[in-house]
């Protein structure tokens, strides 16, 4: 069973090896998850990652790879090299895709996290995008039974939509949620956000926290306090 801290990832969103290496040695202390996303990989690499590794943390490197399979497969057996905890693959790259995925992970400490709908999108946006029923719970199934049938067993999702993901794949799957906000009201680039202790209750295991963190006057108090609300709502 993963501890509370174990629970939280925080995302270094930072644009340079310098800020992204300060804020994990200040953050590796309190959170067990620190994720790399495109705007640090891009610009400084696998150094990113082994600065969270120097920091003492789990990396989740969140690529959202989706390409054909071969190119999928490749990058995802580069990213295993580096010892990454988590990596995502967007749902939407297909079942070759995913299923070669799958197999380039195989042996190593590596998940697969399946990215369903992005946080960032809402029915209007579905729709737009050429989805014929946009509502997302409807788009979330659809994409996480893909995944599912390609042999993945981690989930990306909104709070929202974790209920029907953890009834669909069952207990051992890890749901990882971004789109959390300490309150309602800070939602910035988010549409389907939730608190922590939403999250969590809605069957949540990992939570992904970016700017409450990062921006707070103290981050590693902020990051202390989110942990806390995890341990309490999950007891």
């Amino acid at each position: 069973m993963r501890s509370p801290r174990d629970r939280l990832a925080v995302a270094l969103d930072v644009p340079t090896l310098a800020d992204a290496r300060a804020l994990a040695h200040v953050l590796a202390p309190e959170v067990g998850v620190l994720k790399v996303g495109l705007e640090l990989f891009i610009a400084e690499g696998p150094a990113a990652v082994h600065a969270v590794h120097e920091a003492g943390a789990a990396c989740f490197l969140d690529l959202k790879l989706h390409d054909i399979p071969a190119t999928v497969a490749g990058a995802v057996r580069s990213l295993r090299d580096l010892g990454v905890r988590y990596a995502t693959v967007h749902a939407s790259a297909g079942p070759e895709a995913l299923a070669a995925a799958v197999k380039a992970v195989e042996g190593s400490d590596t998940e697969l996290l399946a990215v369903t709908a992005l946080t960032s999108l809402d029915a209007e946006a579905l729709r737009a995008i050429g989805f014929a029923v946009p509502e997302p719970r409807r788009v979330v199934r659809r994409l996480a039974t893909v995944a599912v049938e390609a042999g993945i067993h981690g989930f990306v999702c909104s709070a929202h939509e974790a209920a029907l993901l953890r009834d669909l794949v069952g207990s051992s799957a890890t749901l990882v949620t971004p789109g959390v906000r300490l309150d309602d009201g800070d939602r910035a680039d988010q549409r389907r956000v939730a608190t922590p202790e939403q999250a969590i209750r809605a069957g949540a295991d990992v939570l992904v926290v970016g700017r409450p963190v990062r921006n707070a006057p103290d981050p590693a108090a902020a990051a202390r306090a989110i942990v806390a609300s995890i341990a309490e709502a999950a007891s």
